[in-house]
């Protein structure tokens, strides 16, 4: 599968590299677009500054101009939390979209938002700060009614970003689950894009 996969808000960090890597070696093409000019950080607070000085929608133009050269392929969208958001967003405005791969977050729904049975996998942590038990259950309503295939997999006792290495919320046994569940997710979606 061709993948665009957006990184978090504490920036393009080594983790969305080996990412990146893992999927590579399973046989997709990756790119990783970086929506913070190189910069990173080392908690979610920094990170969550600096985002907003770049403000939302310069961040999904940015977004949208990363993964415009490829879009034409067909693209799976995928991030982790921020990036999840910004790959939720551009997946659900492009109807070429293969699938949708969400790590550690979701986003809001645009009204007019539809999907033609979009495959869309969510991994998140229970409980998460950022992704309530509510909201969580309302997204997934949502995202059922404009047509999307969703299947959600939780993770108790997990750290909010749990599948980077590098911080205290990692949690190796549910990162590599994730990435087992997620992978089988692409072979899926390459299966049914070539038809075998």
């Amino acid at each position: 599968m061709n993948i665009v996969l957006f990184h978090s808000t504490l920036g393009p960090r080594p983790a969305v590299r080996q990412a990146a890597d893992r999927l590579r070696d399973a046989g997709h093409q990756v790119w990783t677009p970086d929506l913070f000019e190189g910069r990173t950080f080392d908690s979610v607070e920094e990170g969550m500054a600096h985002q907003d000085g770049i403000g939302r929608e310069e961040l999904l133009k940015r977004a949208v101009l990363a993964a415009a050269p490829y879009s034409e392929r067909g693209l799976v969208y995928a991030g982790f939390s921020l990036g999840a958001s910004i790959a939720q967003t551009l997946a659900l405005g492009d109807h070429r979209a293969r699938g949708l791969l969400l790590l550690h977050g979701t986003s809001d729904l645009a009204p007019n938002a539809s999907v033609d049975e979009l495959p869309v996998q969510l991994h998140v942590a229970e409980p998460d700060p950022f992704e309530t038990d509510d909201w969580l259950s309302a997204w997934y309503l949502q995202m059922g009614r404009i047509g999307a295939d969703v299947e959600v997999h939780r993770y108790p006792g997990a750290g909010h970003l749990y599948t980077d290495p590098e911080l205290d919320d990692y949690d190796a046994e549910a990162a590599e689950a994730t990435w087992r569940v997620a992978l089988g997710f692409l072979e899926t979606l390459q299966e049914a894009q070539t038809g075998s």
